[in-house]
């Protein structure tokens, strides 16, 4: 059974995260206020940022950046900044 969350990212009611899938207080946000459909934009995100700035996940300091990135872009609606990449417009 799916539960349903009020999406921060998204301002609507949709469904949520099976699992919270990020650790401590940020993932606990994530699990109780973000939809499945807007981590997996997220995700996406995630996935050009850190090909594009060259991050390396055991490097503390990418990781943080990375945390920032994703907090203001789930909750405050802070698009990140991606080379050659447009957000599609709503």
């Amino acid at each position: 059974m799916s539960r349903t969350v009020f999406c921060q990212k998204l301002q609507k009611d949709a469904p949520g995260l099976a699992f919270q899938l990020y650790p401590g207080e940020v993932g606990k946000r994530i699990f109780d206020n973000i939809s499945q459909e807007a981590w997996t934009d997220w995700q996406k995100k995630q996935t050009m940022l850190i090909n594009e700035h060259k991050m390396n996940m055991m490097n503390p300091d990418d990781r943080a950046i990375l945390e920032k990135t994703m907090v203001d872009y789930l909750f405050n609606g802070i698009e990140p900044k991606i080379e050659g990449y447009t957000p599609q417009a709503k």
